[in-house]
C-alpha cells in the first residue's frame, strides 16, 4: 500500500470514528426517560389508630408486673427493643437466634441474590458489550465456479478480532428496567426487616410463655397436693362414719380434673419449648435452652407510639409494599418505552489473513460499523403488556393500601389490649390480694382452733386458682408490650 492509500484509510477511519461518536453523543443527549415518575404514595391522614381518644397511661396494679405505663409520642423505638423487658438471658438468645435462624440465612441470601441480578443488569444495560473472537475456517475454492481454468485450491482462512455493541438506552427503558430491579431489591432488604423483627417478638413471646406455663404447672401442683389431702382426710371421715361416701366421689371428680389438666400444661411447656428451639436456630433436641421465670422480665414503663404518618415510614410491611408499587411503576414505564424506536449501535474490528502468523501485519485490517433503527409498526403483543404492566401497577397500589389499613389495624388492636389487660391485671391483683388475705384469716383461725384443717386446704386451693389466673395477666402485659414494639415496626435494620 502506497502513501496515498494509506492517508487515505487514515482519513475514512478519522470519518467514521467521528461518526460512530457523534450517533452516541446524539443518542445520550436526546435519551429521555419514558412513563410516570413513581411518588411515593401520601401518608394516612388521620391522627391518631382508634374512634376513641386512648388514655395516656395504663392502669396500675399492687402486683408484679402491674405498674403502670405511658405513650411517648414521637419516640423512637430502640434497634433493640427487647432490652427494655429486663432479662440478660432473652437478650443472648435473640442475639445468638440472629445468627443461628434459617429463616433469616434465606432472607439475607435472597437480598444478596437481587443485589447481584441489579449488578448484572445494570453492567449489561449500561455499558457497551465487547467479545473478542479468533475462527480458522479451511475453504476450498475452485476457479470453475468463476469460469477460470486451473484445478481447485483449498487453503484455511484465519481471523481474529474485537466486536462492541451497545444499545442506546433512548426512551429510558433499560433505566425503568433497572430501577424496577433496585425497587425489587429494597423490597428484599425489607422482608430481612421483618424477619428480623417477628423473630424477635416470637422469641419474646415464646419465652414469656415459657415463664406462664412454669408458673401455672407449680400453682396447679400445689393445688392438686391439697385436693389429695382434702381427699384423705374424707375418705378417713367415711370410715368414721363422720361424712357420707358421696363427699368422697365429688372431691375424687374434682381431683382428677385438676389431675388431667397437668399433663395438658406440661405439653404445652415441651411444645413451647421446642418452639423457642427451632427459633434459635436449633433441633429440640439439640443443646440446653434457657429457662424463664416471669420474676426475670421487668414491664417498660414507657412505650413508643408512632403517628400513623410515621409508622409508614417504620413499618418492614408497609415499607416493602411501597417497593413493590415503586417496581410495578418503573415496570409500566419499561413496557411503554418498548412502543419507542430502539437504536442498536455494533463495530467489528478484525485481521484477516491466510497465513496465522500475519493476522496482526499490515494490510490486513477489516472493519465494520453499523447502526440500527427499529420502530414498531405494527405489535400487538407491546400494547398488552402496557396495559398488563398498568394493571400489575393499580394492584399494587391496592396490595399497598390493604398493607397500609393492616398495620392501623394491628396498632389498634395492641394498645386496646394494653389498656383492657391492664385493667384486667388490676381486677385479678385485687382478687389475688383478697384471696391471700382469706388464706391468712382461716390460717390464724386454724391456729387458735376456730377453722378446720379442710378449710385450710380449700382456702389454699382457692388461692391458687386465683394465682393461676394472675400469672396469665402478668405474661400477657409483657406480651402485649412486644407487640407493640413490633406493631410501631421495631428498630431492626
Amino acid at each position: 500500500m502506497n502513501n496515498v492509500e494509506q492517508l487515505q484509510r487514515a482519513g475514512t477511519d478519522r470519518i467514521v470514528v467521528r461518526t460512530y461518536t457523534a450517533l452516541v453523543v446524539t443518542g445520550l443527549l436526546a435519551g429521555c426517560t419514558v412513563g410516570p415518575d413513581f411518588k411515593p404514595p401520601a401518608a394516612p391522614d388521620i391522627a391518631g389508630y382508634t374512634a376513641t381518644p386512648l388514655v395516656t397511661q395504663t392502669a396500675a396494679a399492687a402486683t408484679a408486673l402491674g405498674d403502670a405505663q405511658h405513650f411517648s409520642s414521637g419516640a423512637k423505638v430502640s434497634a433493640q427493643w427487647w432490652h427494655e423487658l429486663g432479662s440478660p438471658k432473652l437478650d443472648a438468645l435473640i442475639e445468638q437466634a440472629m445468627q443461628a435462624s434459617p429463616t433469616l440465612a434465606s432472607a439475607r441470601a435472597t437480598l444478596q441474590q437481587a443485589q447481584e441480578i441489579y449488578v448484572a443488569q445494570e453492567g449489561a444495560m449500561t455499558y457497551p458489550q465487547i467479545d473478542a473472537g479468533f475462527s480458522a475456517q479451511p475453504q476450498r475454492f475452485n476457479p470453475i465456479v468463476l469460469g477460470q481454468d486451473g484445478g481447485a485450491r483449498e487453503f484455511s482462512l484465519f481471523i481474529a478480532g474485537v466486536n462492541v455493541q451497545y444499545q442506546l438506552d433512548l426512551a429510558g427503558g433499560n433505566r425503568r428496567t433497572l430501577e424496577a430491579l433496585a425497587a425489587q431489591t429494597d423490597y428484599h432488604h425489607h422482608v430481612l426487616a421483618g424477619a428480623q423483627l417477628t423473630l424477635a417478638g416470637n422469641i419474646v413471646t415464646t419465652a414469656v410463655t415459657q415463664a406462664r406455663l412454669a408458673a401455672q404447672i407449680q400453682s396447679t401442683e400445689a393445688i392438686l397436693r391439697d385436693q389429695d389431702e382434702q381427699l384423705h382426710l374424707t375418705k378417713e371421715r367415711v370410715r368414721l362414719g363422720q361424712a357420707a361416701p358421696d363427699e368422697v366421689l365429688a372431691l375424687q371428680t374434682q381431683v382428677e380434673q385438676t389431675r388431667a389438666g397437668l399433663p395438658v400444661l406440661r405439653k404445652q411447656s415441651q411444645q413451647n419449648a421446642h418452639l423457642l428451639a427451632v427459633l434459635s436456630g436449633h433441633a429440640p433436641g439439640e443443646g440446653r435452652l434457657p429457662t424463664f421465670t416471669l420474676e426475670e422480665f421487668s414491664l417498660p414503663s414507657d412505650l413508643p407510639l408512632l403517628v400513623p404518618s410515621d409508622l409508614v415510614r417504620h413499618r418492614p410491611d408497609i415499607q416493602g409494599a411501597e417497593a413493590l408499587l415503586h417496581a410495578a411503576n418503573a415496570e409500566y414505564g419499561s413496557a411503554i418505552a418498548k412502543l419507542y424506536p430502539q437504536l442498536n449501535l455494533s463495530g467489528n474490528l478484525a485481521t484477516q489473513t491466510l497465513i496465522a502468523g500475519a493476522l496482526f501485519g499490515p494490510g490486513s485490517a477489516i472493519w465494520n460499523v453499523l447502526g440500527q433503527l427499529t420502530q414498531p409498526l405494527f405489535n400487538p403483543a407491546l400494547p398488552a403488556e402496557k396495559r398488563a404492566a398498568l394493571a400489575a401497577f393499580d394492584a399494587a397500589a391496592a396490595n399497598y393500601q390493604s398493607v397500609v389499613l393492616e398495620s392501623l389495624r394491628n396498632v389498634a388492636d395492641v394498645l386496646r389490649a394494653l389498656e383492657n389487660d391492664a385493667q384486667t391485671l388490676t381486677a385479678l391483683a385485687a382478687a389475688d390480694a383478697a384471696a391471700q388475705g382469706f388464706l391468712q384469716s382461716v390460717q390464724r383461725q386454724y391456729a387458735l382452733g376456730a377453722a378446720s384443717y379442710v378449710q385450710q386446704l380449700i382456702a389454699q386451693q382457692a388461692a391458687q386458682q386465683t394465682s393461676i389466673n394472675l400469672i396469665a395477666a402478668q405474661a400477657q402485659r409483657l406480651v402485649d408490650s412486644a407487640a407493640l414494639y413490633q406493631a410501631m415496626g421495631g428498630g431492626v435494620s
